[in-house]
């Protein structure tokens, strides 16, 4: 069970921020692994990368990682906040790997089954 507009406005941010971040022929590459429980969205990019500092303040409010950036690429800082809230509201789980310079890999765990409260 999921609510269908909700994680389209999950993907919509992630493979956007994907497309943003990435230079002309950048490659983005999307996934899915399901076991049992889970079902597993893989979204990784060739972009800019983000710093391991940053990593751990992303899915903060009005928090923007690339600072030198924010002027060219706009935004309000909001869209991973609400990325990790909705997917919350799904009893899931997101997580992020990223390098500097070598791209960035968003890793979206939702269960199949959400337990009713």
């Amino acid at each position: 069970m999921a609510d269908h507009d909700l994680l389209n406005q999950v993907w919509t941010n992630i493979i956007g921020n994907s497309i943003k971040f990435s230079m002309d022929g950048g490659i983005i590459n999307v996934s899915i692994k399901q076991d049992i429980k889970y079902v597993i969205v893989r979204i990784s990019d060739t972009g800019i990368g983000i710093s391991s500092e940053d990593q751990k303040r992303i899915f903060e409010r009005f928090f923007k990682a690339d600072r030198s950036h924010s002027r060219k690429y706009g935004g309000s800082g909001m869209g991973l906040a609400i990325v990790k809230q909705i997917i919350s509201l799904h009893q899931g789980d997101i997580r992020v790997e990223s390098e500097p310079g070598q791209g960035t890999t968003f890793f979206v765990t939702l269960p199949i089954i959400t337990s009713i409260e």
